[in-house]
């Protein structure tokens, strides 16, 4: 699969996960998962969508190992920092356990983000 396509359809995913809590939350009338979902939307569906549609219109970012590596992190860290966030908004897990784990993760998805903007500057 394409680094263009994975993100695209991973985006893709979390838009449908998005809106399905989206309409959850509204049904429910508990606002309480609003930051989950904002994180679904922004860091899955906008974001991804806007690295698959940028590396299919600049087919130069798609090459090498740097493009890999920024999917990678970026898939893992987003899902694992959803699931977190979720888990302790719900209190399934407390923060004093899980808040020690988010600035990994939050790191892992900066992490891909520097790749992004060196391949970008490389190649656009």
């Amino acid at each position: 699969m394409s680094i263009s396509r994975g993100f695209v359809v991973m985006g893709a995913v979390y838009l449908v996960v998005g809106i399905v809590f989206g309409a959850y939350m509204g049904g429910s009338g508990d606002h309480t998962l609003a930051p989950v979902h904002a994180h679904i939307n922004l860091l899955g569906f906008t974001l991804m969508t806007v690295f698959g549609i940028g590396y299919r219109v600049i087919p130069g970012l798609a090459e090498g190992t740097m493009p890999k590596v920024h999917f990678w992190l970026h898939q893992v860290g987003v899902l694992l920092l959803l699931l977190g966030l979720f888990l302790m908004m719900t209190g399934r897990v407390a923060e004093a356990t899980i808040g020690p784990v988010f600035p990994v993760l939050e790191g892992a998805i900066l992490l891909g983000a520097v790749l992004w903007l060196v391949n970008v500057i490389r190649h656009a």
